[in-house]
C-alpha cells in the first residue's frame, strides 16, 4: 500500500511504498532533497515530520540527528505525511547523464591517494554544479561515489581525488588504470552547491580528499569572480597529506580575501608549514571566536564532518548554514 507524503506548504506530493524510505521515494518521483551517504550517518538529509508518523532504522545516527527531525534515508512513514525538508527541487527529467570517459592521466598524489583524469568522447560535455560529485559503475553492476573536483566550465573533462581503501573493490585497480582505460560514469548527483546567492563569509573544511569538492567550489568562485572572505582548513595526518597544495597556492593569488589553515597530526608537519597541530574541528576553533553570520561548507569522514558541525554550532553557527558531503566508504546506496 502506498502512503502520499506531501512537502509542507506546497501543494506538491509524492507516493511511498510500503518500507520505502522518505528519501528514496522523493528520489524516485524526480523530488531531490539534501542527501549524502544514504546510509544514516551523515545527518545530511534530516528533516521535520510535521503530521504523521515514521518509523526509522535503528542504523539512524543519533549523534548526526538534529533534535526534533528525522534521517529521510532511514525512515518509512506509516501512514500519510508532511514533511518539512531544509530543502528541495524538481529533478529534470534527462538531467542525469552517462558516459564512456577515457583515463587522460592517472597522477599518484599521495601515498593513499590518486589523481585520475578522464576525458568525456568527443562533443559531450557534462553539466553540474560545483560540489557536486558522479558514480563509477563497476563490471559488477555495483557503483562508488567520487567528487568532481573540477569547476562546472572545464565540461569535457572529470577530475577525480581517490583515496585507496584497504580492501576496496575500485580504490585498489586505481593505481593500475592507463591512458585510454575506459569507466562508465553517471553524473551528476548531490545537494553540496554553494550559495551564490549569499555574501556571508565562508570557511572551507576539508579532511583528506574531501578536498576534492571544494576544490570545485573555489575554482568556480575564481571562474565567475565572486569575492567573499573565504578561510580553508585542510587536515591530514602529515603535509603529504595536503596532496594539491598548488591548487591552494592559486587561490591566495587569485581570491583577494582567502586565507588557508594547514591543520596536521604531525607536530612537526605542522610547525614547518606554519599551520594547526590537531584536527579539523579543533582548528576551526581555535581560529574562530563566533561564527554567527557565517556560511561552513564541510567534506570528509562521517565522524570528521559530525565533529565539525558540533563545533560550529558550539562557535553560533545556524543550523541551516552549515552545508557538508561525507565520504563513506564502499557501494554507493
Amino acid at each position: 500500500m502506498a502512503h502520499q507524503i506531501r512537502i509542507a506548504g506546497t501543494e506538491l506530493s509524492f507516493a511511498c511504498e510500503d518500507g520505502q524510505n522518505i528519501l528514496d521515494a522523493a528520489l524516485k518521483a524526480n523530488i531531490e532533497m539534501p542527501y549524502s551517504c544514504r546510509k544514516g550517518v551523515c545527518g545530511n538529509c534530516a528533516g521535520k515530520v510535521s503530521a504523521g508518523e515514521v518509523q526509522c532504522s535503528p542504523q539512524a545516527s543519533a549523534e548526526a540527528t538534529p533534535p526534533g527531525e528525522v534521517l529521510y534515508c532511514q525512515c518509512a512513514p506509516l501512514g500519510d505525511l508532511e514533511i518539512l525538508p531544509a530543502a528541495w527541487k524538481r529533478i529534470e527529467p534527462g538531467a542525469r547523464k552517462r558516459f564512456a570517459a577515457k583515463v587522460f592521466r592517472n597522477t599518484q598524489a599521495a601515498e593513499d591517494v590518486n589523481i585520475l583524469q578522464l576525458r568525456l568522447p568527443a562533443g559531450q560535455r557534462a553539466k553540474f554544479n560545483a560540489g557536486q560529485y558522479l558514480q563509477v559503475q563497476l563490471p559488477d553492476g555495483s557503483r562508488r561515489s567520487y567528487s568532481m573536483a573540477n569547476p562546472p566550465h572545464e565540461s569535457d573533462s572529470l577530475q577525480l581525488h581517490i583515496r585507496h581503501v584497504a580492501g576496496g573493490q575500485f580504490t585498489q585497480i586505481v593505481p593500475t588504470l592507463k591512458a585510454g582505460d575506459v569507466l562508465e560514469v553517471e553524473l551528476p548527483y548531490g545537494h553540496f552547491e554553494l550559495r551564490e546567492e549569499a555574501q556571508a563569509p565562508m570557511v572551507c573544511v576539508a579532511g583528506g580528499t574531501g578536498f576534492a569538492p571544494v576544490k570545485s567550489l573555489l575554482d568556480d568562485m575564481v571562474k565567475k569572480k565572486i569575492d567573499r572572505p573565504v578561510t580553508l582548513i585542510w587536515g591530514g595526518r602529515n603535509r603529504s597529506g595536503l596532496y594539491l597544495m598548488s591548487a591552494v597556492e592559486r587561490w591566495q593569488k587569485l581570491l583577494p580575501r582567502f586565507r588557508f589553515v594547514a591543520a596536521l597530526e604531525d607536530a612537526a608537519d605542522a610547525q614547518a608549514l606554519g599551520g594547526f597541530h590537531g584536527r579539523v574541528d579543533q582548528a576551526l576553533q581555535s581560529e574562530f571566536g563566533s561564527l554567527t553570520g557565517h556560511e561552513v561548507y564541510c567534506c570528509g569522514s562521517p565522524g570528521m564532518v559530525n565533529a565539525v558541525r558540533q563545533a560550529s554550532e558550539q562557535l553560533g553557527l545556524a543550523h541551516e548554514h552549515f552545508f557538508s558531503d561525507s565520504f563513506v566508504p564502499g557501494p554507493a546506496a
